[in-house]
């Protein structure tokens, strides 16, 4: 009675070499999967010499038969997405290196999010704007002009061909009277025109599409925060969240969503310093909205 041997142009398969297999006692090679080896050759005992050809057979056939019940059901990997945080410039009253950061972290207490970080607006000139899902705008360019005609057709590129886009707080004044396309990416804009917002103090943002993913399951919370009233525009847009002035008596939209070709788009103006920044629901209305624009199922809570 012989051993097993492999076959050498291919490792994985092994044949049996007994001479009493076989009918007739033609001892014929017969191929067994490495799968089949994995869940039989176990034990210490080889396949070989201890069966003949009608009971390896049995077993093959059983191997194939199992194959839908004794393997453990494969999870896919969660996908991820890439995030590009660009910011570096705003409003003096803007920390931008104080909110950043918190910003940052808040997003990635959801595993499936990367966050990258771009110092610099003129960052959107590259085209390694690319290798990200979404783009997080967390900047105003103050005082001077905003990234030039590369980056916004590079911007305007990547939301329209189906990626994402976010803004916080100040972003709706990015490229203020310099793009009006721009409106139509954002979903609304700082108009100057308007009274800016509130003196900044608490108040209460309401959930006003409950079953929409970003806020679902969500509860109206207290913030401290600047009351945005300046925004403008006249894209279609959807509001999930809103406030309530103490100065006028009219409701504001706090975070909207919006469709920009096959790109999705997410604004909040709240997070205006680290405290705001910093509220728990805040920071949940981020994570929850850029996962979202990303194309991702929105998480209830951080995992």
């Amino acid at each position: 009675m012989k051993n097993s041997r492999m076959d050498p142009m291919n490792p994985n398969r092994l044949f049996s070499l007994s001479s009493t297999c076989g009918a007739e006692g033609r001892g014929e090679e017969v191929p067994i999967s490495s799968d089949f080896v994995t869940r039989f050759m176990w034990r210490g005992f080889p396949l070989a010499g201890f069966c003949s050809a009608p009971v390896l057979a049995c077993l093959l056939l059983m191997s194939v038969l199992g194959q839908g019940w004794s393997q453990t059901p494969v999870t896919p990997p969660a996908r991820k997405a890439r995030i590009l945080l660009v910011t570096g410039d705003d409003h003096p009253a803007h920390h931008w290196k104080e909110t950043a950061p918190v910003l940052q972290a808040a997003l990635e207490k959801d595993r499936r999010l990367e966050v990258f970080v771009a110092q610099d607006p003129a960052f959107l000139d590259s085209a390694a704007i690319d290798r990200y899902d979404l783009i997080l705008l967390h900047f105003k360019n103050w005082q001077t002009n905003g990234p030039g005609d590369k980056a916004r057709e590079n911007l305007r590129r990547f939301v329209h061909n189906g990626k994402g886009l976010a803004l916080v707080h100040f972003a709706c004044g990015a490229w203020q009277g310099e793009w009006p396309e721009f409106s139509d990416l954002a979903g609304r804009v700082y108009d100057p025109a308007l009274r800016h917002h509130d003196p900044y103090g608490p108040f209460r943002v309401e959930i006003v599409q409950p079953e929409h993913p970003i806020v679902r399951g969500m509860e109206d919370f207290d913030t401290q925060d600047e009351l945005y009233t300046c925004l403008t525009g006249g894209h279609p847009i959807q509001v999930v969240a809103q406030a309530k002035s103490k100065v006028d008596g009219k409701y504001y939209p706090m975070a909207f969503v919006s469709q920009y070709g096959e790109g999705r788009t997410f604004q909040c103006v709240l997070g205006h310093d680290v405290k705001a920044m910093g509220v728990p629901a805040v920071q949940e209305l981020y994570r929850r909205g850029c996962a979202w624009a990303a194309g991702l199922d929105p998480l209830p809570h951080s995992k």
